[in-house]
C-alpha cells in the first residue's frame, strides 16, 4: 500500500507540474513560432527597423522604450499600441507616455508590409518585441534570440500605467521594487537600465537635477543648462549619454562613475548604493552588460504574455479587431 500510495503521489506531482507549465503562458512562446506560417517575418521586421533607423537614429531607442512601457504595462500584449477612441481610453495619454513614447508609426508600417505577405498571422506583440532587438543591433549592440507567439490584447489600461512605469524622479528602493514586482531582479534592473546608452529625454526631466541635486559633475550640468533654461524649454532634449548618443555601447555606466548622468534614476545606481558593483562591472567590461542585458530583455519579453486562445491577432496595430 505504501509503495502504491508513493507512485500515485508521485503521479500526481507529474500531473500538477505539466498543470503549472501548461498554465505558464511564456512556456508556449518559441522561436519557432512562425517558422511555417509566416516565413519571411524576421526579415520584414529587420527592414523596417533599419529603415526608420537609417531615417532618424533616436527612433532605435524609442522603439526600444514603446516595448519596455508596453510590457511593464499588464504584459507584453501590444496593448500601448491601441489609440484612444470617444469610448475608450488607452495607455498612450497617461502621464508616463504622452508626448513621450513614439514609434507607433513604425510599427503599423512594419505590420501592414507583414500582413502582405501573411495576414492574419503575426501579432503586433511580436512585430513590437523583434522591432526592439532589431534596433539594438541597428545601433551596434548584441543580438538574442526572441521567442515568439504572443497575441494582441483586445484593451488597454490607462489607470495601471503610473503606478508600473517608473518616474525619471525614481529612488533606488522604488526601481527595485518596481522591477522586482515584474520578476526581475536588481542586476536586470541595472542592465536594462543600459538602454539608456542610446536616446534622448526631455528638459523637464533633467531640470531639477541640474539645477538643484549635487550628485552631478558641475561641468556636466553647465553644459545642459545651456539648453535647458530654468524658465521654459521644457520640450528641448538633450542625448542619455552624451559619449555615443547612437551608440550601444557601455558609455552610460561610465558616465554614471563620473557624476555625468542626465536622469536622477540613473544616477541613483551609482550614488553610494547596493547596485553600485554592478554598475562598475559593466562601464569595465561590455561583453558582462551585453550578457546581462540580453538576459534581461529575454526575461522582459516573456512578461504575461497572451498566448494560445487568449487576444487576438490585430489587422491593424492601434486598434482592435
Amino acid at each position: 500500500m505504501a509503495i502504491t500510495s508513493n507512485k500515485m503521489a508521485m503521479a500526481l506531482a507529474t500531473v500538477l507540474l505539466a498543470m503549472l507549465l501548461v498554465g505558464n503562458s511564456s512556456a508556449q512562446l518559441s522561436p519557432n513560432f512562425y517558422y511555417t506560417t509566416c516565413p519571411k517575418l524576421l526579415g520584414i521586421v529587420r527592414a523596417g527597423v533599419q529603415s526608420a533607423v537609417a531615417k532618424e537614429a533616436r527612433m532605435g531607442a524609442s522603439l526600444l522604450r514603446l516595448h519596455f512601457h508596453d510590457c511593464f504595462v499588464n504584459g507584453c500584449d501590444g496593448s500601448i499600441l491601441l489609440e484612444d477612441t470617444p469610448t475608450f481610453t488607452g495607455e498612450q495619454t497617461a502621464a508616463p507616455n504622452v508626448r513621450s513614447v513614439r514609434g507607433f508609426d513604425v510599427i503599423e508600417s512594419i505590420k501592414k508590409n507583414v500582413e502582405k505577405v501573411c495576414p492574419g498571422v503575426v501579432s503586433c506583440a511580436d512585430i513590437l518585441t523583434l522591432s526592439a532587438r532589431d534596433s539594438v543591433v541597428v545601433l551596434g549592440g548584441p543580438s538574442w534570440v526572441v521567442k515568439l507567439g504572443r497575441r494582441d490584447s483586445q484593451t488597454a489600461s490607462f489607470s495601471d500605467v503610473v503606478g508600473a512605469i517608473p518616474p525619471p524622479t525614481s529612488t533606488l528602493d522604488s526601481l527595485i521594487d518596481r522591477f522586482n514586482t515584474k520578476g526581475l531582479s536588481p542586476r536586470d534592473l541595472v542592465a536594462l537600465s543600459g538602454a539608456h546608452t542610446i536616446g534622448q529625454a526631455k528638459c523637464l526631466f533633467f531640470k531639477n537635477r541640474i539645477y538643484n541635486e549635487t550628485n552631478i559633475d558641475e561641468s556636466f550640468a553647465e553644459e545642459r543648462q545651456r539648453n535647458c533654461p530654468v524658465n521654459g524649454g521644457d520640450d528641448n532634449r538633450a542625448p542619455l549619454d552624451f559619449e555615443t548618443p547612437n551608440l550601444f555601447d557601455n558609455y552610460y555606466y561610465k558616465n554614471l562613475l563620473d557624476q555625468k548622468a542626465l536622469l536622477r534614476s540613473d544616477q541613483v545606481l551609482h550614488d553610494g548604493g547596493s547596485t553600485d558593483s554592478l554598475v562598475e562591472l559593466y562601464s569595465d567590461d561590455s561583453d558582462a552588460f551585453e550578457a546581462d542585458f540580453v538576459t534581461a530583455m529575454i526575461k522582459m519579453g516573456n512578461i504575461e504574455p497572451l498566448t494560445g486562445s487568449q487576444g487576438e491577432i490585430r489587422s491593424v496595430c492601434s486598434r482592435p479587431n
